[in-house]
């Protein structure tokens, strides 16, 4: 079996020997070296084979979102995952757009990353349902200025109960659980079910059970007016 070759790219030393340390344990994994750096990632990789590149935003001579374009205008065929230990929408649109596979929170426990790197390498998309939300967010900025601005100049002290806790008659009326409103809340942004089901690491017919839950719950069954619903009630 021919194992899946990963390079680690990150400026704290103890971070990089730990993760290398985690992937070492997996048979069908290899870590094929570290670097402190973008630039020595690059040199890297000059001379040394790898699958998939897990790299730091923040470094020092070359961040993560710079390697991530370089890395991807020389060897197209690497995935990309980017290391972080905050949701900065910035640098996630940033880097999706320089061609990375995904983001990984430094925080991520170790089945989870060996998880990840296995669902990268089969061509998923790997990002937390926190990352997926706040991009979604900042992708619904873009494309409403207007409304955004208006949410951001309007004082939250005018605003209902309701508005100040999205989801809150929802879940308190109507039953939904946290992960039924954390799905409602991808819906009205436009998500289909399998783009959830990649942003949440679960299958689509999960996803489908979650939302014909939220439908049964709120007496809805089509996907229009049930996005409606949800946004009169509070969950933005």
């Amino acid at each position: 079996m021919e194992k899946i070759k990963v390079l680690i790219v990150d400026d704290q030393v103890i971070l990089r020997d730990g993760l290398k340390t985690i992937l070492e344990t997996e048979e069908d994994i290899h870590a094929v070296g570290t670097a402190g750096n973008g630039l020595e990632a690059l040199e890297f990789l000059q001379s040394t084979q790898s699958d998939i590149v897990l790299l730091d935003i923040r470094m020092p001579q070359m961040n993560g979102v710079e390697c991530t374009k370089a890395i991807k205008e020389k060897y197209p065929h690497i995935i990309v995952l980017m290391l972080t230990t905050f949701d900065d929408e910035e640098y996630i649109i940033n880097a999706l757009n320089f061609g990375a596979s995904g983001y990984l929170l430094k925080d991520i426990n170790a089945d989870k990353l060996v998880q990840f790197i296995r669902d990268a390498i089969s061509g998923g998309l790997v990002m937390p349902s926190k990352i997926a939300v706040k991009l979604a967010q900042k992708v619904y900025q873009i494309n409403h200025p207007k409304k955004s601005e208006d949410r951001e100049i309007s004082p939250l002290k005018t605003l209902p109960v309701k508005e100040q806790e999205p989801g809150r008659e929802l879940k308190e009326k109507y039953h939904l659980s946290d992960r039924e409103l954390e799905v409602a809340a991808m819906l009205i942004q436009g998500f289909t079910n399998s783009q959830i089901a990649e942003a949440l690491y679960v299958s689509v017919g999960t996803i489908r059970n979650y939302v014909s839950s939220i439908y049964n719950k709120i007496g809805i069954y089509d996907r229009t007016n049930a996005v409606i619903f949800l946004k009169d009630h509070g969950l933005i």
